[in-house]
């Protein structure tokens, strides 16, 4: 039977019963409000007191709640199991308590003869090193968190055990997010739980566990000359974290808390000197590889940042976010110069998550929520027209769900690009000029989230949700080998 569509008479009638009943429901509200609230009984428990704020200098302060999150933020780069500078180590109570060469962290009751007091709070040696020092609430929150008695109030369940000397153990495969070739081949770094899993570029061997602070890497990159392995990820809510690994001894070299949730799409500028990402934060920042200090930080998306790179004079950076846009912005004062994507409502059908610029051309290839890859020009050479996207050169054939990895060939001829659905995902080559699909890789059976073209151009690497990594013949798209970066230790059930 087909569907009427309702009279004149028989809307108005429908909206003024609706009014009604909206009327009749805000004067029972009002009624409610006018009314004295009932006693509570006299055997009724007194609410627990707040700890959120710990505002007042009565009120009891949370080592879990207020102190350990700042020691996380602002301490943790320097002095965490990876990196244990002056032998302090801050990621635990226990460490904070046992202090390092200048002696114990705090002394119970008596802030003013506690090191940790004295660090933060701007005496010589005045701690943080790099970044921001503490701000007057912070030091005074510690403070009075050791005059109060220092207590451990962290909950049994969420002690996190993981250092390099008690490495993760998988029951199953980790959920990969990031993979990165060397320049030289010869190494594949493949994102893992806490830690990065360094193998060698054929899979045939394990080289190295990197354990950090981040419980998550969200992206991996080498520097060109492949001395310095660079990573952003994060605990979420709790800290992001840039971390700068030593290729040649598998040693931190720097580590380095940054805002409170985690950190993405990473890139080293053409030098190595200068390491860009994004952020939860909505912003998009540069440090120096050498020190961490941030040189710029950019304020313009109003979302996720999730994606950056660099022009070919290292002049200008390149971001995406999930506001569906791309941006170009000026690295030396974070000027913001163009909308490099259309800025028409509805031109793109959702949030952008992967940029990176050709090789050798003033191009990017981004991707995002819509799965069909899009390359564009950087720069404006025509005056912008709403509802344009002047600058998009082509699209490619789309893949289905959500594209969330991509990368070119040394030579930018080819690139490979990963998306996933909610239950799987696809994998395919295309040639950059002409958009023809090279390959749709085989053997895939979950979703895809990190893939990568390796630098000798002879094989492409896949993996995601399923913890396996794939590699693939470039040339003829044959699935080469698949191996699961970390040994699984199958949970042991008690027999009934």
């Amino acid at each position: 039977m087909p569907i009427r569509r309702p009279s004149a008479l028989r809307r108005s009638l429908r909206a003024a019963s609706i009014a009604l009943a909206l009327v009749a429901t805000l004067t029972l509200a009002a009624m409610a409000a006018d009314k004295p609230a009932p006693a509570k009984p006299a055997s009724a428990k007194p609410a627990a007191p707040k700890m959120a704020d710990a505002k007042s200098d009565s009120a009891p302060v949370s080592y879990y709640r207020h102190v350990r999150p700042i020691l996380q933020r602002s301490c943790s780069g320097c002095h965490q199991p990876a990196k244990r500078g002056g032998g302090l180590l801050v990621t635990t109570y226990e460490g904070v308590k046992k202090g390092g060469e200048a002696g114990p962290g705090f002394v119970v009751g008596k802030p003013d003869e506690s090191n940790l007091v004295q660090y933060v709070s701007g005496d010589k040696p005045e701690m943080p090193k790099s970044g921001d020092k503490l701000k007057a609430a912070q030091v005074d929150l510690i403070r009075r968190w050791v005059a109060q008695g220092a207590k451990d109030d962290t909950p049994p369940g969420v002690k996190d055990p993981v250092t390099a000397e008690s490495p993760p153990k998988y029951a199953s495969p980790p959920v990969i997010a990031a993979l990165a070739y060397s320049p030289d081949s010869s190494l594949l770094a493949v994102s893992g739980f806490h830690e990065i899993l360094l193998h060698k570029a054929d899979g045939s061997k394990l080289v190295a566990r990197l354990i950090g602070r981040a419980q998550r890497i969200e992206s991996l990159g080498f520097s060109p000359d492949g001395k310095i392995l660079g990573a952003v990820g994060g605990t979420p809510a709790l800290l992001g974290e840039v971390q700068f690994w030593n290729v040649a001894d598998k040693k931190l070299a720097l580590a380095l808390p940054v805002t409170y949730d985690s950190l993405y799409g990473a890139s080293f500028n053409n030098d190595g000197k200068l390491f860009a990402f994004g952020g939860a934060d909505n912003r998009a920042r540069i440090v120096r590889v050498v020190d961490g200090k941030e040189v710029m930080r950019f304020d313009a998306h109003s979302d996720y940042v999730l994606g950056t790179t660099w022009s070919l004079k290292q002049d200008y950076l390149i971001t995406v976010s999930r506001d569906m846009s791309m941006k170009l912005i000026v690295v030396e004062n974070a000027q913001f110069v163009d909308n490099i994507t259309s800025i028409t409502p509805g031109a793109l059908k959702g949030g952008l998550v992967v940029v990176e610029r050709h090789p050798s051309r003033e191009q990017v290839l981004t991707g995002g929520s819509d799965g069909e890859p899009k390359l564009y020009q950087i720069f404006r050479t025509k005056t912008r027209v709403i509802g344009d996207d002047f600058n998009r050169i082509r699209s490619y054939e789309a893949l289905p769900g959500r594209i969330f990895s991509q990368q070119f060939n040394k030579d930018g001829s080819q690139f490979v690009v990963g998306a996933s659905t909610a239950t799987g995902g696809t994998a395919r080559i295309y040639s950059t000029d002409d958009g023809k699909l090279l390959h749709d890789l085989p053997g895939i059976a979950g979703p895809v989230y990190a893939v990568a073209f390796r630098p000798d151009g002879k094989q492409v690497a896949v993996a995601g949700f399923e913890g396996k990594v794939r590699l693939y013949d470039a040339a003829s798209g044959a699935l080469v080998r698949e191996f699961l970066p970390v040994e699984i230790t199958p949970v042991q059930t008690a027999a009934r």
